[in-house]
């Protein structure tokens, strides 16, 4: 049996033996009183009467009728006169008052004794009542019950409360094992989960369909696992993707490099072209190096905000002005429409017209034709803010992973296009820092849209 199983058992069962131990004894108790009360009642009762049926203690026959009734009542009858001397006695062993007693009868007082008979090891309950005759005190009357008598049926209830309690302690056994088993199960099953888990097997599953704590913590084990699996596959990916987009440039330079160091060109305007592969390849590396690193810092939240006061429309006639030359380069149109009165938002200005600049850059690259449409308008505590283009849209299937890190939809082209398929995933870094939210839709061949929120200066983002 294992340690769990023995815990949970055992604190069940101490807890139920401290509830069971006190209430047995006071079930006892309760049922002892009871049935000594009920004798006490019965024994005043009768002598009670009887002291009031006679009417001469000398009358043999009322003496006689005594004893028969002792015998038929299953109990011992005492008569005593004023002296002390006792005139009729069923059965009783040396029977004696003391003065005291006396006293308390002749005073009309009835009296609870108990008498003990050494001889034969048995004890007396026993109730007296004065003998009242013409306002004169005859003597008492005693009815007596054996103690005996009173503790064997007591004795048969404490054997049957003690036969019901060992019951119940074995009937909490039982229920305490499957209680903990139910309980341990789960947390053993739960506990070799997550070692196959420390071992690398993060296909490993905890199958816990309860919905209590253990349901949940079932529930955490697996997503802990299929975080930290997809944590891994995105970290070989990353590290796949980073040496692919490192392995391409260095080639070029490596290249061009030996042909410009072996003089292996015809002419000065061959020389000049590979010396431009070789400086856009450096471009190249270094964008994809910056890249890296601020999201690198997003991630980590090291990044340093200067969160201000920001007008949109300030930040977005710079970020026109700087793809300016290249829309008009490509023929494509850029029509903007901000409204008036447009609030302000709580946001870092750099940061801000970074994101702009990057998703401008981007309809930029994936439009051959038509138009570039930006709008902004505020509706209670956000503003909203959209970028559409007319190029070549993006699949349905690819939408919900254009924010992953050295994601493309046209890996074929995409040295062509110029991007290190980071851009995306930095604009999304930089909104959420913001307390932004940015979502996408798109149509192949119609276009793509993006709309960015962003609350209001002095309102919590919702």
């Amino acid at each position: 049996m294992n340690k769990v199983v023995l815990k949970l058992g055992g604190t069940i069962m101490a807890l139920f033996l401290i509830v069971l131990l006190p209430l047995g004894y006071v079930a006892n108790q309760i049922f002892t009183n009871f049935y000594y009360s009920q004798v006490q009642e019965d024994i005043e009762d009768l002598s009670h009467k009887f002291a009031l049926t006679i009417t001469s203690l000398e009358d043999e026959d009322f003496t006689s009728m005594f004893k028969t009734l002792a015998d038929l009542t299953n109990k011992e009858i005492l008569i005593i006169d004023p002296d002390g001397k006792v005139i009729v006695n069923s059965g009783v062993q040396n029977p004696t008052l003391s003065k005291e007693d006396i006293k308390q009868l002749s005073g009309g007082k009835p009296l609870q004794k108990r008498f003990d008979n050494s001889n034969r090891g048995s004890s007396y309950l026993g109730s007296g009542h004065p003998i009242i005759q013409s306002n004169t005190f005859k003597g008492v009357f005693f009815v007596l019950a054996p103690i005996n008598d009173i503790q064997e049926p007591v004795g048969k209830i404490r054997d049957l409360l003690l036969l019901s309690a060992v019951g119940a302690l074995f009937l909490a056994l039982g229920f305490t094992f499957v209680l903990s088993k139910k309980m341990s199960d789960p947390l053993l099953e739960m506990e070799q989960a997550t070692r196959e888990i420390s071992k690398g097997n993060l296909d490993t599953r905890v199958d816990i369909s309860s919905g209590d704590e253990l349901g949940s913590l079932g529930k955490a084990i697996n997503d802990l696992a299929f975080e930290t699996n997809r944590y891994r596959s995105n970290r070989r990916e990353f590290f796949a993707n980073v040496s692919h987009e490192l392995r391409t440039p260095i080639s070029y330079l490596k290249g061009y490099s030996q042909v410009l160091k072996q003089g292996l060109y015809q002419t000065e305007q061959e020389r000049l072209q590979y010396l431009n592969i070789i400086e856009n390849e450096t471009d190249r590396m270094v964008r994809l190096i910056n890249d890296l690193f601020e999201l690198s810092k997003m991630e980590e939240g090291k990044i340093e905000l200067q969160m201000s006061n920001l007008n949109l429309a300030e930040v977005l006639e710079t970020s026109f002005f700087k793809v300016k030359i290249e829309i008009e380069k490509k023929g494509l149109t850029l029509k903007g429409q901000i409204d008036n009165g447009v609030p302000d938002i709580e946001a870092d200005g750099i940061r801000m017209e970074q994101i702009f600049t990057n998703l401008l850059a981007n309809a930029l690259r994936y439009t051959k034709k038509g138009s570039i449409h930006v709008d902004v308008w505020h509706e209670e505590d956000h503003v909203h803010v959209i970028i559409e283009d007319t190029g070549v849209g993006i699949p349905e299937g690819e939408l919900p992973l254009i924010f992953e890190r050295f994601h493309r939809v046209e890996k074929s082209r995409s040295r062509d296009l110029g991007g290190t398929g980071l851009g995306l995933a930095i604009v999304k870094n930089l909104v959420e820092l913001q307390h932004g939210e940015i979502s996408v839709s798109s149509q192949v061949g119609t276009g793509t849209r993006f709309e960015l929120r962003f609350p209001v200066a002095g309102k919590e983002a919702t």
